[in-house]
């Protein structure tokens, strides 16, 4: 007789809804981004993003709060690097889903743009 295998429980669930929630905004998933291919100052990630100071700035700390960057002091700059080496992974992954859906989730009415 086969096992039956119980889906985790909505509360052990919670962390992994939180996470998608700080990786929610293009902002935040562009940055991700830029520090996979490499380490960055602020002003760095402000003139490649087209983002304002503050903006990066924020999005920064929240990714800090939330354990997926770390920052460490170069001089008078701060310097952003990924504390998470599973992210590029976990985005490749987002990126593979989207292309066999075919972006479908883009067109969803409740979480994408309807057309």
């Amino acid at each position: 007789m086969k096992a039956r295998v119980m889906p985790p429980s909505r509360t052990a669930l919670l962390p992994a809804a939180a996470l998608f929630r700080s990786l929610g905004d293009p902002a935040r998933l562009a940055i991700i981004s830029r520090l996979s291919a490499r380490e960055s100052r602020v002003t760095d990630l402000t003139a490649e993003l087209g983002l304002a100071q503050s903006t990066v700035s924020a999005h920064l700390a929240c990714l800090r709060d939330c354990g997926l960057v770390d920052v460490r002091p170069a001089g008078r700059a701060s310097v952003y690097s990924l504390s998470q080496p599973a992210l590029p992974a976990l985005l490749a992954a987002a990126e593979a889903v989207l292309d066999a859906t075919g972006n479908a989730v883009a067109l969803c009415p409740r979480y994408g743009q309807a057309p």
